[in-house]
């Protein structure tokens, strides 16, 4: 058997991912099992670099606020502000104090510059404006879009103004209130105020989709997506607000459900612009359903890959990430009857896995789940390996 293993592992490289596919997905996605370590974000540079360089992708999206990512890409592709401003306000969930995050940035600045706009890098963050602890004001995405379109169509056509917007909208703390997450009262979601808001917002998407022909032949395209995603990010955001005002016991499933449409509509729309990586945790790019255990109970719902992959089918693709140890977060070598403990006998320091290949190598020997000492590390499930297209795999995480 270690030798039917060992012939499923490969150098990693963008190739030999590539070899693992039918064709050249349109969206790639590569998940890590923890957050924050560089040395994962420092491979999944290398990679960009080489589907850029190699396969012609062009987009890379990373799990951070969609609103906040609009800021690095017109960084990346016009030079819009330093790069210090970019780190501080274009990354959500605290992502722009990384050094590889800033380096991402660094390089696909330098590889656009000079080049045509049909051939420059673009970066998107697909996560809503969202944190574990509640959701942001609408107010930006609704007044975005309500300026965009005020701007292109006759006034007349505008089911409000932007004063009833800010009269309705209040002040952005009441959205915020961090309180709203552990008590639905303390919510505006189910508000009058909010339910007014919640049927503008249709209206204005829907007025941005009918008047499409003409707002396609008076702007860019570019500004036409931007506006279309202003759109989602303010549905999305009072539909969120809504069931936070929720006291039924389904209303963590149905927030944590809820962020998984966001980002699914998200990596829609990028697929739509043409392939690109994606990167997130792999519990959000995963085929199957995604569960946590949370102060009420477990809950579960279908992650935003599995969303995307029901639509995509083949052009959608997933290789998780795994690890060996994490010592400086008590990770250390994993049991050799483990998905990981397997791996971990490799000599390869890190590889590229065929994870259907390695579940037929294992056969009826169901590799038994690891057990993370750290509630920040989140292991393979050995019952979905042949659901992944292929795992890399990294020995040891060095601490950043």
């Amino acid at each position: 058997m270690a030798t039917d293993i060992k012939d499923t592992a490969h150098a990693v490289e963008a190739a030999a991912v590539m070899r693992l596919l039918p064709a050249r997905p349109r969206l790639l996605a590569l998940g890590e099992p923890t957050h924050g370590e560089d040395t994962l974000l420092d491979l999944r540079n290398e990679l960009f670099r080489q589907l850029v360089e190699q396969e012609g992708y062009r987009t890379i999206a990373i799990e951070s606020d969609c609103m906040m990512g609009l800021v690095v890409d017109d960084h990346v592709t016009s030079g819009t502000g330093t790069l210090d401003e970019v780190m501080e306000q274009g990354f959500s969930h605290g992502w722009g104090t990384s050094a590889a995050n800033r380096e991402l940035v660094r390089w696909m600045r330098a590889y656009n510059d000079g080049r045509p706009a049909s051939e420059r890098l673009r970066f998107a963050g697909f996560d809503g404006p969202l944190e574990i602890t509640g959701a942001a004001s609408p107010r930006q995405a609704l007044t975005a879009l309500h300026g965009y379109l005020a701007a292109r169509v006759d006034a007349d056509l505008l089911p409000c103004t932007v004063e009833i917007l800010d009269h309705l909208l209040g002040t952005d703390d009441r959205w915020t209130n961090p309180a709203a997450m552990m008590d639905p009262a303390q919510s505006v979601g189910q508000s009058a105020e909010a339910g007014q808001l919640r049927l503008l917002a249709d209206d204005l998407v829907a007025l941005l989709d009918v008047q499409t022909p003409h707002l396609l032949a008076v702007n860019s395209r570019d500004d036409w997506d931007r506006a279309r995603l202003y759109g989602r990010t303010a549905t999305g955001l009072l539909r969120y607000h809504y069931w936070m005002a929720d006291t039924s016991p389904a209303r963590m499933t149905r927030l944590c459900a809820l962020r998984a449409l966001m980002m699914a509509h998200n990596l829609l729309a990028t697929a739509a612009r043409g392939p690109a990586l994606v990167y997130a945790h792999n519990s959000h790019l995963q085929r199957e359903k995604s569960t946590m255990q949370m102060w009420q109970g477990p809950v579960e719902w279908w992650s935003a890959g599995a969303l995307v992959s029901a639509q995509l089918g083949e052009e959608y693709a997933f290789v998780a990430t795994a690890l060996g140890t994490i010592r400086h977060q008590g990770v250390d070598t994993p049991p050799p009857d483990t998905v990981e403990g397997l791996l971990y006998a490799l000599p390869e320091d890190r590889c590229v896995i065929d994870a259907p290949q390695l579940a037929t190598a294992l056969g009826d020997t169901r590799p038994a789940p690891r057990v993370s000492p750290w509630f920040g590390y989140s292991p393979l499930d050995p019952a979905h390996l042949a659901d992944n297209d292929g795992i890399v795999f990294v020995k040891d995480v060095p601490k950043s």
